[in-house]
């Protein structure tokens, strides 16, 4: 009997498998025992790995970082030692979250090592190695706030849509990092790591078809007159590339071609930030700049929410309307100030 009870807890300390709980079902008088004897036994740090170090393999490497990083911050707050899916609390949760926030983290921080660490419990609750508990997170932050704008006002877009003067300041990496940057606006807002990963059999007849690396959703682009002009300039000239565009080499799906998406995506952002002070804008450009701004042109436009969604490639209507809060706020103050106004006009009016 120790001896199984070993053979099951022991695998479950390093990854669940459903293989064991099959052979625990031949016993079930002690079934319970042990499964709460698991329970108390799986190790949150060593499942974490074992779940980062899966999506890794599975060549999932942006979200493989993401749980590393969250695991981290979970360290710093508990400690090197290792601890139990049953030490898990609200008040743990809590306390964790006032950590984050304690170590400057922003709330959109906050949320996505909360969510992650969420995603890893209800694979551990799946798996049988921890108790489902209801509204467990409740109490802690897991949505998203628009903390900081991201999108070009009309001045700012003015300036970064000018083509740029012919100037020793101007170098040829600030001229093809501001026309990319035009260039995934008017294909809809199309995140970096989509241009970067677009191969040259996406497109066809002045269309894109692409699949989005974050949602997994298919989209298609029509490519604008202004848009080919760009990407003509831009495309890979090496046959032997199946990318579009010259900014990897490795393939895909690989850990090389991760590590050469992170060099393009920092050089992008190193050329905006020097794009944006040559140009002295209002606000800072960064790679999620050009999608921000096409959606809150579109919303300016009076564009529904449900076609900049599905425009946009979005999970659902929520985050679309994330994108769009700061500017609906701003909308629904420039009512209220007509509104206000209007009355201080009749009131004047009828007391005259």
């Amino acid at each position: 009997m120790g001896k199984f009870v070993g053979r099951i807890i022991l695998p479950m300390n390093e990854y669940m498998s459903e293989g064991y709980f099959g052979e625990m079902l031949k016993y079930p008088y002690i079934y319970r025992i042990i499964y709460l004897i698991v329970i108390k036994m799986l190790k949150v740090v060593a499942f974490m790995k074992q779940v980062a170090k899966g999506l890794q393999m599975e060549g999932n490497f942006g979200t493989a970082h993401v749980y590393r990083s969250s695991l981290n911050a979970i360290i710093a707050y508990r400690g090197k030692g290792d601890f139990t899916f049953h030490e898990v609390t609200p008040e743990w949760l809590k306390g964790f979250e006032i950590h984050l926030r304690g170590r400057g983290c922003s709330w959109n921080t906050v949320s996505t090592y909360l969510r992650t660490f969420r995603a890893v419990y209800n694979r551990a609750v799946d798996c049988r190695g921890a108790v489902y508990v209801p509204h467990l997170f409740r109490s802690v932050y897991t949505g998203t706030r628009a903390d900081r704008k991201r999108a070009l006002d009309t001045e700012d877009m003015q300036k970064v849509f000018t083509k740029l003067p012919q100037s020793s300041v101007v170098t040829s990496d600030m001229r093809r990092t501001q026309e990319l940057f035009v260039l995934m606006f008017l294909l809809r807002g199309l995140p970096f790591v989509d241009l970067a990963y677009l191969r040259k059999s996406d497109l066809r007849d002045h269309v894109i078809t692409y699949r989005r690396r974050k949602t997994g959703r298919s989209l298609s682009v029509t490519v604008t007159p202004e848009a080919m002009a760009i990407l003509k300039k831009y495309i890979s000239r090496d046959d032997t590339s199946p990318y579009l565009f010259p900014l990897l080499k490795s393939g895909e799906g690989t850990k090389e071609a991760y590590r050469e998406y992170q060099s393009a995506l920092r050089s992008f952002n190193q050329q905006l930030m020097l794009l944006g002070e040559w140009l002295a804008l209002n606000d800072r450009l960064s790679s999620y700049t050009a999608r921000h701004t096409w959606a809150t042109t579109a919303y300016h436009c009076e564009i529904h929410p449900g076609i900049i969604s599905e425009a946009m490639g979005h999970s659902s209507i929520t985050v679309t309307e994330t994108y769009l809060k700061p500017f609906r706020s701003r909308k629904i103050d420039e009512a209220n100030t007509q509104i206000i106004s209007y009355v201080k006009h009749s009131v004047i009016g009828i007391s005259a």
